[in-house]
């Protein structure tokens, strides 16, 4: 129970010392981060990390989807052996590493 009123008596002096610092600091602190935003080392920074995205990046999920499907239906083959199921699954899987590895190497 002391922890809990603690923890009460807490937010509510955090909550008070927060409105005292008021709207205008808050815009202050707003004004500067944007400020440091619009540098153009950081936009430049922003555009490199956009264009990997829209490249490299985006081709490691698909890449990894694949290789979760072909590890699925390696595995559901109804007319194999539980063991003969799991190799296929297990081989089905180290190629899919395989893949994922070569397309973040490239």
């Amino acid at each position: 129970m002391r922890g809990k009123v603690g923890l009460v008596i807490g937010l509510g002096v955090g909550y008070v010392l927060g409105t005292r610092a008021g709207r205008q600091r808050y815009e202050q602190i707003k004004a500067g981060a944007e400020k440091v935003w619009n540098l153009d080392p950081v936009q430049k920074q922003v555009g490199r990390a956009k264009d990997f995205a829209a490249t490299s990046a985006m081709k490691l999920p698909r890449i990894a989807w694949v290789g979760v499907v072909n590890v699925a239906k390696a595995a559901g083959g109804p007319d194999k052996s539980a063991g003969q199921r799991l190799d296929a699954a297990v081989d089905a899987a180290e190629g899919a590493v395989d893949d994922v590895k070569r397309a973040a190497d490239d």
